[in-house]
C-alpha cells in the first residue's frame, strides 16, 4: 500500500490510531466513532438520527454505540431534571479515559514523528459522567432524605377532587403515572375544570381519549397531562338570564269574577269565568247579527222606495 498524502488546512479531524487501529471495535462502530468526533458540541447522536445519516439500519447503529460505550469512547449518563423527569447526555471522548483539563497556557506545537512510537503515559482515570444537578428542593421540607423531614410519612400529601382525579388516571391507563408533585402542581388547572361545571368523568374522558397505542410508552405523562388540561379547557357556561318576577310555572292568583262573583285564579284582574265569558260573546253575537239585519232591512226599503219614485216618473 502506497498514501498519497494531503495537508488539510481546513474542515478536517485528528483521529487517533487507538480508535482508526482498535483491534476489537467493529467497521461500523469506528466509522460512528470518527463522525461523532467530527461534529460540533450539541449535535443530536442518538441511534435513531445517526440510522437516518448512514445506510445502516438502526439496530446496527445501536449496537455500535453499545461497542463505542464499552470500549470508553462514549458516555451516556442519564441526568435528573427534577420533578421526576431525566435527560440522556452524550459525551464523546477523543481518546478512553481522558478527561478534559482546563488548560492554562496554549499547548506546544506537535512534533511530527517518522512512525508510531509507544510513549509511557500516566495512568488515567475512567470517564466520569458529570455530576447531575441538585433537586429543585426550595425547603428542606420537601427534601424526603432532610433530618427536619417527617420521618412517619409526607403529610402535606395533596387532597381533594382534583388530586383525586389526578392520582385515579394511572387506573384508566398505566402510563399515565403522576407523582405527588405533579398532582400538586397539576391540581389548580383540574379546579378550573371543576369551576366550569365540568364533571369529573367528563375530565378524565377528555384526559384519556386517543392515547397512543399500548406498546407505545408516554415519556412524560405529567407534561401530556398538562398540555390536554391547557389547551382542551372548555369554555364556561353562559350565565342564565335574570327570571321574571313572576314565575311562568307558579300558580295564578285567585280573583272574583266580576260577572257572577265567582273565584277565579288569573293575572288579569278584570278577567271573568268561562259561563260569563261565554254570555257576553253570546249578546255580542246578537248585537252583531241586529245590526246586520236592520242594516239589511234599510238598503232594501231604500231600494223599494227609488223603484217606485222611478215607476211614478214614468206614468
Amino acid at each position: 500500500m502506497i498514501h498519497v498524502r494531503h495537508r488539510h488546512t481546513e474542515r478536517f479531524t485528528v483521529v487517533g490510531n487507538h480508535l482508526a487501529q482498535h483491534a476489537e471495535l467493529s467497521a461500523a462502530a469506528i466509522g460512528i466513532a470518527v463522525y461523532i468526533q467530527s461534529l460540533p458540541d450539541g449535535v443530536s447522536v442518538t441511534a435513531k438520527s445517526l440510522a437516518l445519516r448512514f445506510r445502516e439500519g438502526e439496530t446496527t447503529v445501536r449496537r455500535a454505540l453499545n461497542e463505542l460505550e464499552r470500549a470508553g469512547y462514549i458516555a451516556r449518563p442519564r441526568i435528573a431534571l427534577g420533578g421526576g423527569r431525566f435527560a440522556t447526555r452524550t459525551f464523546s471522548y477523543d481518546k478512553p479515559c481522558c478527561v478534559p483539563a482546563k488548560a492554562a497556557a496554549p499547548a506546544p506545537p506537535p512534533v511530527r514523528k517518522t512512525q508510531d512510537q509507544a510513549q509511557p503515559s500516566k495512568p488515567c482515570l475512567p470517564p466520569q459522567p458529570p455530576a447531575a444537578p441538585p433537586p429543585l428542593t426550595t425547603s428542606p421540607a420537601d427534601d424526603p432524605t432532610s433530618p427536619t423531614a417527617d420521618s412517619t410519612g409526607p403529610a402535606d400529601d395533596p387532597a381533594g377532587p382534583a388530586a383525586d382525579l389526578l392520582a385515579g388516571l394511572r387506573l384508566a391507563d398505566p402510563r399515565l403515572f403522576l407523582s405527588v408533585a405533579d398532582v400538586r402542581r397539576l391540581a389548580p388547572a383540574v379546579d378550573t375544570w371543576l369551576g366550569r361545571s365540568a364533571t369529573p368523568a367528563q375530565i378524565t374522558r377528555t384526559l384519556t381519549a386517543r392515547l397512543p397505542p399500548e406498546p407505545v410508552p408516554i415519556h412524560h405523562p405529567a407534561r401530556f397531562v398538562e398540555y390536554r388540561l391547557t389547551h382542551l379547557l372548555p369554555p364556561p357556561l353562559p350565565v342564565p338570564a335574570v327570571a321574571d318576577e313572576r314565575r311562568v310555572d307558579a300558580p295564578p292568583p285567585l280573583i272574583t269574577c266580576d260577572g257572577c262573583e265567582r273565584g277565579i285564579r288569573s293575572h288579569d284582574p278584570n278577567a271573568r269565568c268561562a259561563d260569563c265569558r261565554a254570555e257576553t260573546e253570546a249578546e255580542a253575537w246578537a248585537q252583531a247579527e241586529a245590526e246586520v239585519r236592520a242594516q239589511a232591512d234599510a238598503e232594501v226599503r231604500a231600494q223599494a222606495g227609488a223603484e217606485a219614485e222611478a215607476q211614478a216618473g214614468a206614468a
